[in-house]
């Protein structure tokens, strides 16, 4: 991979400067992309953006940035987005400064010595050129001192196409429709690509990468899209009264496997209900999954206490009640006599230490 450093004046950076939302942000004369498909969306704080411009205004050295080199002398922003976003939009008076306690400056407002003060500022940038495989490495590289990149962040560095460009329309802008209509189900941020990264993971059983190469030149991205649609409709159906606890629950594999199923709605939230109230279920997001497939691991529930464990023991004479044999309470596992499931409590009378063979055998069963 060529690298080759330069300096850039602000003056050329901030030319022609157009920020036209989704269809691109532009600079330099229209020959810098500043928001390529690999990129986030803007995400600096107000401190840190007014940072850069304090840095320049005093003429302190700014972080080095990285541009790549495209064919026609065209450029896109490597490394250094937040930084170039943030000095275009002070230059075209999207927010002010207190450069002075109270005195709030935007940059038309500065003397014109204060302006050709920042606009000859020299921004130190490498120009790089190489193969996409290269950007995507020294991307990864040049990232880990910075703010790092998220796992889809990487991925639409790689997956570039009209196929990447349309999902984001749908996922990955504050207030997009995936956020209107999952934010209740889904965690996350989806500027940082997590709302895509979940319907990816969701439609690929985990293999998003393989679902990006294979619909990476597709025009659009409606297949996710309306994938994503019925695995929120499903849910809404399946369990129409909310709870915050269904929040973060892997849906989409739930859908993938149960969408076809005929399910007892009613029975269901009366099941929820009776596990909300059950002070044994320690992990109350569990409930929707352990309905789902039947699984007690989702419960996390109550454990007997060494206490109660060590009443039982005695109470048995360290017998296990199965095979009859004696053992060391070390030796012994602690079981529900009545078994959770069919209503069984974790109280120290329905607590019997088995052997673990025999504990382990019942279990399986």
């Amino acid at each position: 991979m060529k690298i080759e450093l330069n300096e850039i004046p602000i003056k050329e950076l901030v030319e022609n400067y157009v920020d036209a939302g989704e269809n691109g942000v532009t600079g330099f004369n229209g020959k810098l992309n500043i928001r390529p498909a690999y990129q986030r969306e803007f995400v600096y704080k107000d401190k840190q953006r007014d940072a850069v411009i304090e840095t320049i205004r005093k003429n302190f050295p700014l972080n080095v940035m990285y541009w790549v080199k495209n064919e026609n002398d065209k450029y896109e922003v490597l490394d250094g987005q937040q930084r170039t976003i943030s000095i275009c939009q002070y230059f075209v008076g999207d927010f002010s400064i207190e450069f002075e306690k109270d005195t709030p400056q935007y940059f038309r407002t500065l003397s014109k010595s204060e302006q050709e003060h920042i606009l000859s500022y020299k921004l130190m940038v490498y120009f790089c050129e190489g193969t996409d495989k290269e950007k995507l490495d020294w991307f990864k590289i040049i990232n880990i001192a910075g703010e790092k990149l998220y796992a889809q962040e990487l991925r639409n560095a790689i997956y570039i196409g009209p196929w990447l460009s349309d999902a984001k329309k749908h996922f990955s802008r504050n207030g997009c429709v995936a956020y209107s209509i999952g934010k209740d189900y889904l965690t996350g941020s989806t500027i940082r690509q997590e709302y895509l990264e979940t319907a990816l993971d969701w439609i690929s059983e985990g293999k998003i990468e393989d679902y990006m190469a294979k619909h990476q030149n597709d025009k659009n991205a409606n297949e996710l899209w309306l994938y994503f649609n019925s695995v929120i409709a499903w849910v809404k159906v399946v369990f129409p009264n909310y709870r915050k606890e269904m929040k973060g629950i892997n849906w989409g594999h739930y859908y993938n496997i149960y969408k076809d199923d005929q399910f007892d709605t009613v029975s269901l939230e009366n099941e929820v209900i009776r596990l909300m109230k059950n002070d044994d279920v320690t992990r109350k997001s569990g409930i929707y999954e352990y309905l789902l497939d039947k699984q007690e691991k989702h419960l996390n529930i109550r454990a007997f206490t060494d206490n109660m464990k060590r009443e039982a023991y005695e109470r048995q004479s360290g017998i296990c009640p199965i095979c009859k044999k004696k053992f060391g309470i070390n030796e012994m596992e602690a079981d529900h006599i009545d078994p959770w499931h069919s209503g069984g409590k974790t109280t120290v009378d329905n607590c019997q230490m088995l052997c673990k063979q025999d504990n382990r055998r019942k279990s399986g069963k």
